[in-house]
């Protein structure tokens, strides 16, 4: 639409096309006449001027003479000037006047000589009341629609019967259809929404809209079918549109592509449900379809069955080789349960290299035996991670519905039950739950709330055994081992109740009071002149692993004064494999404290030299196990010749544990193993029995220490 022409101050200008100045001036005193709107007129002789000044500029209005024109002449005015108000002016004689404007759409004529009779001024303001009106509204929508072409969401209009009026670029580029080609098509053509879940068309919202003349959403779970058949995830909205009367004349639909949005929030609602390793269900996903399935099971009177199922040696493997190794092992894993059960099965990982079978549809109990041999068959063949051909076992407990519990947290526990059982049966089994199961459960849940009371009431005691100079005979240190003094059971060992301390987190506070314990008592021996030292204290992976360890082991040698060397920590192979550099640092950190480090149970893990020669080792401590037939087992002797040989050219002390006889203490003298401890010389001891034990022992010169003079320090005893 073409602007109002107006003078540079601001008055609206009329054009008058004829060939009479006369005409010309009469008019222009009339036009003046307007009282409300000032206009001005301006004069073109000739036709032609007329048109290339309509050409170059918008006018309020045109007055053509009638003798300039015919009609074809008004068409050629039209398409220079499309939509700007015309009016015919003739001689009163001309009596085609008012046929020629009403052929040609004209609204207005005026006869020559009656301009003041005639009401062209009044006319004129009606039309330049008009022409501001429709410009106003001219601007307001062509801000609408720049605003609609910059804006993000895709938008479409239509008329009250539902044919497209209006679609923005992106609407455009959404549908796969352009303006004019939609224009006037059903919107149900142009904008085809259909469900994703059911592939029918979607609810026909924006006749809703137009019909209860309110807004409508349509469902969230819509797919908009482009034209070319491609589908993109949508959310829209419809509402109607109204007239100036607030009549309902259309509707507007806004949409926009959620696509990306919705990939997002389902991977999003993905990784919360599953193992971020394996990608198998977790345990929140897990127990949503256990409770399902037993729904299910209640519901037609079936059976379910739970497999709990632990890697039996992966925490060695991780050690020895590494977390990312095993982190591919754990995958490895999953693949093989994965491929050993049925697709209406779940596997699921838990934690660590723990995973849950949920066997949904079960048609006998025994199937769940079967079905973990499977799995036990499918793990046992070797893992080929790497350059490594991995073996690794599980261990199995099972749980059936509803026999062993009727809801999913009865049946973990049960399954986890058995699967202790299957643990403590040697690993690679399967154990299914039994109530007598349940009884010693509840022992272990006695005694781990024991435990803790046992530490409130004081009822832990430290015995020690000493540790003998093989060649000499002289104590030269003790070891401190922990027994539980209960109320009612008497004195109770340490295997019967330290790995329960160490599954419940029990082991730090009680590690805590041994290593204090200890360092107090071997204080106590300093001040009365015994000089016992080393004292030898065993420390668990979980009391190592506590951030304050080492700062908690100088205090102690701080509050009890004790000398560099008067305390030496035994760790198993296994902590030492744990995260290297942290262990590499800490233990440094020891033995800058005086501190002696031993290698216990050694030749029973997977220490490699590399470890041997990194960490500041200073005693390897041979395992019992290398003992017992060292006289009758070459193999055997062999072996522990290679460790005292090992263990002397990296500079390190080499004891053996659990001599019991003549022979086997003279073997290793033979083989100039260092030290010894074991029942031959001594069972472990409470500290006073301890202080007799070596008085008596100080009696005798190391030479006569003998069978004879063994005897006697045991009778002293």
């Amino acid at each position: 639409m073409r602007q109002i022409r107006r003078a540079p101050d601001g008055i609206p200008v009329v054009l008058f096309a004829g060939p009479q100045r006369s005409d010309f001036v009469a008019i222009r005193e009339s036009i003046s006449q307007a009282k409300h709107i000032p206009m001005r007129v301006e004069w073109k002789r000739a036709l032609s001027d007329a048109l290339r000044e309509i050409r170059d500029g918008a006018f309020t209005a045109i007055l053509l003479d009638r003798s300039l024109i015919e009609q074809p002449d008004l068409q050629t005015v039209r398409q220079a000037a499309p939509g700007l108000p015309i009016i015919l002016v003739a001689g009163p004689e001309d009596e085609t006047i008012d046929v020629l404007a009403r052929s040609s759409g004209i609204r207005h004529y005026l006869v020559k000589g009656r301009y003041d009779s005639q009401p062209l001024a009044r006319t004129l303001q009606d039309i330049v009341e008009q022409r501001k009106n429709e410009e106003a509204l001219f601007n307001e929508r062509e801000r609408a629609e720049v605003t609609l072409h910059s804006i993000g969401d895709a938008v479409l209009s239509t008329d009250i019967n539902g044919r497209v009026t209006y679609l923005n670029p992106v609407a455009e580029k959404m549908t796969g259809w352009t303006r004019e080609e939609a224009a006037g098509r059903p919107v149900g053509e142009i904008l085809k929404v259909i469900d994703a879940a059911t592939r029918k068309p979607s609810r026909n919202a924006l006749e809703l809209a137009i019909r209860y003349n309110k807004p409508f959403a349509v469902n969230v779970n819509s797919l908009l079918v482009r034209r070319d058949g491609f589908e993109r995830a949508i959310e829209d909205s419809v509402t109607p549109i109204h007239d100036r009367a607030g009549q309902v004349t259309g509707a507007v639909v806004v949409f926009h592509d959620v696509s990306e949005a919705r990939a997002v929030a389902l991977k999003m609602i993905h990784l919360a449900q599953h193992d971020f390793l394996t990608d198998l269900p977790n345990r929140v996903l897990l127990t949503d379809r256990m409770t399902q399935a037993i729904a299910m099971a209640r519901r037609y009177q079936r059976q379910l069955a739970i497999l709990f199922l632990d890697a039996d040696n992966f925490k060695v493997i991780n050690d020895a080789l590494g977390h990312d190794t095993g982190d591919l092992l754990l995958q490895s894993v999953a693949k093989r349960l994965v491929s050993a059960v049925r697709n209406s099965d779940t596997v699921s990982r838990i934690g660590g290299d723990e995973f849950v079978i949920l066997l949904s549809e079960l048609q006998d109990a025994d199937d769940a035996m079967l079905c973990a041999r499977k799995v036990l068959n499918s793990l046992a063949m070797p893992h080929r991670i790497g350059q490594h051909d991995l073996h690794m076992t599980a261990s199995i407990g099972i749980a059936i519905y509803p026999t062993d519990g009727r809801n999913a947290e009865t049946l973990m526990k049960c399954a986890d039950t058995a699967l202790y059982e299957a643990k403590e049966g040697g690993g690679n089994t399967s154990r299914s739950y039994r109530n007598r199961m349940k009884v010693r459960a509840a022992g272990r849940q006695s005694v781990e709330g024991s435990l803790l009371r046992a530490l409130e009431r004081d009822e832990f005691r430290l015995h020690y055994q000493p540790r003998v100079n093989l060649q000499t005979a002289a104590v030269v240190g003790v070891e401190a081992l922990i027994r539980w003094q209960h109320p009612t059971r008497g004195l109770i060992q340490p295997t019967d109740f330290v790995p329960i301390a160490e599954e419940s987190g029990l082991i730090v506070p009680i590690g805590r009071w041994v290593l204090g314990e200890a360092c107090r008592q071997a204080a106590h021996w300093r001040d009365a002149g015994l000089g016992i030292v080393p004292m030898a204290v065993n420390v668990s992976a979980v009391e190592f692993r506590s951030t304050d360890f080492s700062i908690s082991v100088a205090r102690l040698l701080d509050e009890w004064r004790l000398a560099r060397g008067q305390l030496e920590i035994e760790l198993t192979e296994s902590v030492l494999m744990q995260d290297t550099e942290v262990t590499a640092e800490s233990l440094k950190t020891l033995r800058e404290l005086g501190i002696g480090l031993t290698l216990d149970d050694f030749g029973t893990g997977f220490s490699s030299l590399n470890y041997l020669r990194r960490f500041p080792i200073t005693t390897l401590k041979i395992d019992r196990s290398f003992i017992g037939d060292l006289s009758k087992e070459a193999g055997d002797r062999t072996l522990i010749a290679a460790i005292i040989n090992l263990g002397r050219s990296l500079r390190q002390k080499v004891i053996a544990e659990g001599i019991e006889t003549e022979d086997q203490l003279a073997a290793l003298r033979e083989l100039n193993c260092d030290e010894g401890q074991g029942f031959h010389f001594s069972r472990p001891l409470p500290p006073e029995d301890l202080t007799t034990y070596l008085s008596a022992a100080r009696s005798f010169t190391s030479a006569n220490r003998d069978e004879a003079s063994r005897e006697r320090v045991a009778a002293a005893v």
